[in-house]
């Protein structure tokens, strides 16, 4: 009678997936934040760090690959997304991260990020947006708001700027989410999240220069003022914010307003939130583009905006492959080149 061993793989941490690398990035940047939550969440996705692969761009957050302990590229500029297209569609296996910033992925990538997500690749990526370019020292970016003075706009931007998870509906994401670098349990949450899904998610971090543009999101983030600025949606449950959760949100038609809970008003009267639900998803993403019919403005939302399940781009062209060499068989490379299917140019 002979027994079987098994080897039992070591329980990773947090530890395991820093390399030696000094950080350089600027002290006090939201950086800093994020690369821990992501380091933190990697021993919960059970995936061996030969397996995971981390893709950047250009920017500050681009730096990312140099310290995580997995396999990466430190790529081109605005060019994460097409990298690990061609990554996953390679190495279906593998799980891949995009790591980029507004201006990397929404100015020069702009064009890639969109084409990425209605392919549905099965890769996350994690737009860090602090509305600025910030490794070239403080130009206005995609997302900066109108009138922003930057030393490439000393007169005010009069740039419309881009709603990042506006512009993922557009592109049919089929997974959209933001989170913030200064509330590490909620942002660890939506990492996970993001992996969970199967397919392309899009993860929009809001990330603080303190160099070139401290404070953009102070006020989502500040014990002052975060529980009346901030909307956490919930799965099922209703919309509701304020530091004694007595105000939500309820839709009047295709009109969301703020009221107030009590006299004759209760949670049962409140938008109850869907992730699956892609029309009140495109109300979400614009809702604070939008001041509040009542006066005054809406509360930034935060969490899973909308999810759906749809075929992703590698197992649809594996499929095409193999289909094609059923019917036909495998290709001879050496026939095409020396066939008669020619043609003169004259």
């Amino acid at each position: 009678m002979s027994e079987t061993l098994t080897q039992i793989a070591p329980q990773l941490t947090a530890k395991d997936f820093a390399t030696d690398q000094e950080v350089r990035w600027c002290p006090g940047c939201g950086d800093y934040s994020i690369l821990a939550q992501v380091q933190k969440i990697m021993p919960g996705i059970g995936i061996p760090k030969e397996n995971i692969v981390i893709i950047s761009g250009i920017g500050c957050s681009s730096r990312f690959p140099y310290y995580m302990n997995t396999y990466g590229m430190h790529s081109i500029h605005g060019r994460a997304t097409a990298v690990a297209s061609g990554l996953k569609a390679a190495r279906p296996e593998l799980s891949v991260w995009i790591v980029t910033g507004d201006g990397d992925g929404l100015s020069i990538g702009g064009n890639h990020t969109i084409h990425l997500l209605r392919r549905n690749f099965d890769v996350n990526v994690l737009l860090f947006n602090n509305q600025i370019y910030g490794l070239t020292k403080g130009q206005y970016s995609p997302t900066s708001e109108e009138h922003k003075i930057t030393k490439s706009t000393p007169m005010g931007s009069i740039d419309h700027p881009f709603n990042p998870l506006a512009l993922a509906m557009g592109a049919d994401a089929s997974f959209i989410a933001r989170s913030m670098d200064r509330d590490p349990k909620h942002l660890q949450s939506m990492l996970t999240r993001s992996y969970q899904h199967k397919g392309s998610s899009f993860l929009e971090i809001y990330q603080n220069c303190n160099i070139f543009n401290d404070g953009a999101f102070e006020i989502f983030t500040e014990k002052g003022t975060k529980l009346e600025e901030t909307l956490f949606l919930e799965q099922g449950k209703p919309l509701v914010f304020g530091a004694d959760r007595k105000k939500g949100i309820k839709l009047e038609g295709l009109h969301p307003v703020v009221v107030e809970l009590g006299n004759g008003v209760t949670e049962a009267d409140l938008w109850i939130h869907d992730e699956n639900d892609f029309y009140k998803a495109q109300i979400l993403v614009r809702m604070f583009d939008n001041p509040n019919k009542q006066g005054g403005h809406f509360p930034r939302p935060f969490g899973v905006f909308y999810e759906t399940q749809r075929a992703c781009y590698e197992d649809v062209m594996t499929m095409q492959i193999e289909e094609a060499i059923a019917g036909k068989g495998k290709g001879d490379l050496d026939k095409l080149l020396h066939g008669r299917d020619v043609w003169e140019i004259k």
